[in-house]
Order: structure tokens, then C-alpha cells, then sequence
């Protein structure tokens, strides 16, 4: 999760993520290049003392600053696409799971395990045990396996509201009577934190999304369903 004083993102604990991760460097690199190129040359322009009021045209530099901007958004737009393209890949998922969410708590299903329903509602600060984390934790966390691909089912029982986990590099809107899909493999056990991204009303700040990811062999056992 997130500490104080970071500049970056969240350690990734799913592949697209890390993709993500190394894609936002990269676009950030050409953005670092493009400003000093650009604050280079208003420095020269700003400094020189060389004038020349009778040039008209330049076309040797207009074609260079016509081609070069395109190039660079080819650049930019090929991994992009790769991995906009990686985040829709639905590969048999192992287990399904669905969100709804409500006005301002989620409920979530096991299809796979005999339709097991429960709430997640945030913790109050009453009730918080030391290492809790204040606004994040909840009462019931989602359990789920780590290295076996997992399908969110994501929709919304009232107002629009948004499922996002920065660690896996999920962010998927709940919509009313719409439902929306996602899919990510943790590769790293763990737990890990997120919460409601869309403005949903006065207590949307209080929607928090707990997962707590552990190895197969341990998921399978079945006492973790108990709540």
C-alpha cells in the first residue's frame, strides 16, 4: 500500500500492473525530454543575439517539427494499445467473483462456493485492533488465492460507484443494472487495500476495499470462508 512522502506508485502484485508501472515511467521519460527540449530552445531564443527578419520560411524545420511529434506519439500509443488489449483478456478464470455495490458498503459473492454472500463494511475507529489502518479496514475481507486467474464481477445496487485495488492496477465502475468484468493473478501474497473512485454520495470516503491474498493450497482448505 501506499506511504507517506511517495512520489511513485504502489508496488504491483500483478503482471498488467507491473506493465502499467513501466509504461507510466516510460511515457514520463518523453515528457521529462520534451519540456527540456522545449525550455532549452525559449532559452536560446530569449538570449541570443543573433536576428535575422528576413527569413520567411524555414521548411526543413517545419518538416522536423511536423514528423518528430508523430513518431513520438507512436511511441507513446503502441504500448499503450498492448496493454489496453492485456487489461480485457478474460484467460479461464478460476474463480468468480461478484461486487455490487452499495450506498456505502460492498457486498460480495462466491458463485463457485454455494452463492456465500456477506457484507464489507468499514471498520470504526471503536473498533479497530493495533495495526488496523484507519478508513481502511473492514469487518469481512475477500479472501481469495494467490497465482489462480480470478474474475470480478462488478455492478451497483443504487448509485454509480467504482472498484479499485492500485495495487493490481484495477479500477472497474459499478454501474446499476449493468455488469461490468475484470480479471487479475496475484502473484504475491499479502493484503491489500482500496476503495470507492467515483463520488458516490456524502459517505463515499467510506467504502473501502479489503483483499486478503493467500496461497491456493491454504484457500482450498475452506475454513477462511468463516466469518
Amino acid at each position: 500500500m501506499a506511504h507517506a512522502a511517495q512520489v511513485g506508485l504502489q508496488d504491483a502484485t500483478f503482471p498488467i500492473m507491473e506493465e502499467l508501472i513501466t509504461f507510466h515511467d516510460h511515457a514520463l521519460m518523453i515528457i521529462f525530454l520534451i519540456c527540456f527540449l522545449v525550455l532549452y530552445a525559449l532559452f536560446l531564443t530569449l538570449t541570443t543575439k543573433l536576428t535575422n527578419t528576413n527569413i520567411s520560411d524555414a521548411q526543413e524545420m517545419e518538416t522536423v517539427w511536423t514528423i518528430l511529434p508523430a513518431i513520438i506519439l507512436v511511441l507513446i500509443a503502441l504500448p499503450s494499445l498492448r496493454i489496453l488489449y492485456m487489461t480485457d483478456e478474460v484467460n479461464d478464470p478460476s474463480l468468480t467473483i461478484k461486487s455490487i455495490g452499495h450506498q456505502w458498503y460492498w457486498t460480495y459473492e462466491y458463485t463457485d462456493y454455494g452463492g456465500l454472500i456477506f457484507n464489507s463494511y468499514m471498520l470504526p475507529p471503536l473498533f479497530l485492533e493495533p495495526g488496523d489502518l484507519r478508513l481502511l479496514d473492514v469487518d469481512n475481507r475477500v479472501v481469495l488465492p494467490i497465482e489462480a486467474p480470478i474474475r470480478m464481477m462488478i455492478t451497483s445496487q443504487d448509485v454509480l460507484h467504482s472498484w479499485a485495488v492500485p495495487t493490481l492496477g484495477l479500477k472497474t465502475d459499478a454501474i446499476p443494472g449493468r455488469l461490468n468484468q475484470t480479471t487479475f493473478t496475484a502473484t504475491r501474497p499479502g493484503v491489500y487495500y482500496g476503495q470507492c473512485s467515483e463520488i458516490c454520495g456524502a459517505n463515499h470516503s467510506f467504502m473501502p476495499i479489503v483483499l486478503e491474498l493467500i496461497p491456493l493450497k491454504i484457500f482450498e482448505m475452506g475454513p477462511v470462508f468463516t466469518l
